[in-house]
């Protein structure tokens, strides 16, 4: 069955009397040429194994099957799992489960593998949270998620932000190319965009992760205010203590939190240390 094209997938629908479920943000591929693209960006091979999170209706699933050793598809909608069954029959190496990938306290994967996904807005980050923190991160990831989104993990100071400060701490980020809204159906009201994410947990082993995100929450707690005012109410030392410790770290406490860079947070989080209630 040709699964780009939008007459069939909506047949395949109406044969399971089911609809995409606006909720969980229920967009597919139907972009040949942007499928092809994916698969060449994420640098697979027959050796890999592939964690693949919405696969929806196996577009992607099946493409991804045919060059790497084994794919393993999580989705939540168990209406849609019906659809992927039917249309991933006879490939051997797909293995399909039904769950909520939030849900799942530990991913049992013991080899190097890859996570390659469709993500809606609404998970994003503690999708992210969740596998960057894992004991056995995936070796990369391959992130399709809302244009908007993938600008914010990219920015620098001086227009960091909460997401791009944390995801930065584990790895390194880069957009790879964007997606018009055409290319899926239902058809979104917001494009795309490819992400890569890489070098995951080689960065900033040696500092305590906890204590980290930590701080930046605070940090970036009320986001236009002045740094230092995120800190006066939120950590053990009065007023002048807290301007004493912004300067032994030569860092001005007068700058908003989206103008410090990774190492200033990194430094403000070694000498806070055991600070935060």
């Amino acid at each position: 069955m040709n699964l780009y094209s939008k007459k069939n997938i909506i047949n395949l629908f109406k044969k399971y009397n089911i609809k995409p479920q606006k909720k969980l943000g229920q967009n597919f591929l139907i972009d040949k040429n942007i499928i092809k693209k994916i698969i060449r960006s994420s640098n697979i091979s027959k050796n890999d194994i592939v964690l693949e999170i919405g696969p929806g209706i196996g577009t992607l699933t099946i493409e991804l099957s045919k060059k790497v050793k084994k794919v393993i598809a999580i989705e939540k909608d168990k209406t849609i799992i019906k659809i992927l069954k039917e249309t991933t029959k006879g490939f051997k190496n797909i293995k399909i489960i039904n769950q909520d990938i939030l849900k799942i306290k530990k991913i049992k994967i013991n080899k190097k593998y890859k996570i390659i996904a469709n993500l809606p807005y609404y998970i994003v980050f503690p999708f992210l949270k969740k596998f960057l923190e894992e004991e056995n991160p995936p070796h990369e990831m391959i992130l399709t998620i809302q244009k908007e989104v993938a600008q914010k993990i990219v920015k620098k100071p001086p227009k960091a932000n909460f997401l791009s400060i944390f995801i930065n701490f584990y790895c390194d980020s880069k957009i790879l190319f964007f997606i018009p809204k055409e290319s899926f159906w239902p058809k979104p009201k917001v494009d795309g965009a490819v992400i890569k994410l890489s070098n995951i947990k080689n960065k900033n082993l040696e500092v305590d992760k906890f204590l980290f995100y930590k701080v930046i929450k605070i940090g970036f707690s009320s986001p236009r205010k002045k740094i230092i005012n995120n800190y006066f109410n939120n950590i053990k030392l009065n007023k002048k203590e807290v301007y004493n410790l912004f300067n032994k770290i030569n860092i001005n406490p007068n700058l908003r939190p989206e103008n410090l860079s990774l190492k200033d947070w990194i430094k403000l989080t070694e000498e806070i240390s055991n600070l935060i209630l």
